[in-house]
């Protein structure tokens, strides 16, 4: 078993887990967006951008007596953050640094400098406000961290903010309502391997092209209809046998389907 992608021990949500040979799976459920509810708490930066971390300063007095940010004011210091930008990870956070955890360092107390990463937010969106405290939801791409975006927002608002409470609800089109509570995780609870790779291009392949697609051989249909995937993102495409059995996921190369990535097993 293999989970794909961390919650910060303060979050709670959607937590996708691929089992048995679905494991090989990983690396394409954490490439889709996730989206997030955040509560951020205006007026005190902290050392974790979390209610977690010691408060580094305490800007509570910005509000005077106008009561903060107004809503207006919150919508467009949220819209600022869509599309692509570079992020500052924060220091505590799951990064490697000289090959070892950012996190571990910062609580030593050493000083930790990481690199900003590319990002994009795709969607953003003010759902409540009183402050100190507001809600927003945002759909991110993956290696995003929500907690420094709350920290950002604080200081364009010049207030400092930190994350009290996060919770993932989508990762791709798996949604949190979907998702089976641990004790009730049984047989019954685990859904076939295409559920979480819907989003990609896709073929449909023969019982017999199956068959040779579970030995890791290319697929080529000599004096026959070309490989020709579904519409999709460019790059990986399931092979999808009778029955929505996702057997391998692969490329295509001119007029072959080359698998890298094979779920049935041969026999």
């Amino acid at each position: 078993m293999g989970h794909t992608g961390t919650l910060d021990p303060f979050a709670t949500g959607l937590l996708v887990v691929l089992v048995g040979r679905a494991t090989r799976l990983a690396r394409f459920v954490e490439q889709q967006a996730k989206t997030y509810l955040a509560t951020v708490r205006l007026g005190a930066s902290t050392s974790t951008d979390d209610l977690t971390g010691d408060v580094l300063a305490d800007r509570a007095d910005r509000a005077g007596k106008a009561g903060g940010p107004s809503w207006a004011e919150l919508e467009q210091a949220l819209r600022s953050f869509l599309g692509p930008q570079r992020q500052r990870p924060p220091a505590f956070s799951a990064k490697r640094v000289e090959g070892e955890r950012s996190y571990a360092k910062a609580r030593r107390g050493e000083a930790v400098d990481l690199a900003e990463v590319e990002i994009v937010v795709h969607a953003m969106e003010l759902v409540g406000y009183e402050y100190p405290d507001l809600q927003f939801r945002t759909t991110v791409s993956a290696g995003t961290y929500v907690r420094a975006i709350g920290r950002d927002l604080g200081e364009r608002l010049g207030t400092g903010a930190h994350l009290t409470a996060l919770r993932r609800e989508a990762i791709g089109a798996l949604r949190v309502e979907q998702a089976v509570a641990l004790d009730a995780v049984g047989r019954d609870a685990v859904r076939p391997p295409l559920a979480v790779l819907g989003h990609l291009a896709r073929i449909e392949v023969t019982e017999e092209e199956a068959k040779s697609l579970s030995f890791g051989r290319a697929l080529r249909r000599e004096g026959g209809p070309p490989v020709r995937p579904t519409a999709g993102p460019p790059g990986w495409v399931m092979a999808i046998a009778p029955g929505d059995r996702l057997v391998a996921v692969g490329r295509v190369h001119g007029e072959a389907f080359q698998p890298e990535v094979v779920l049935e097993a041969a026999g």
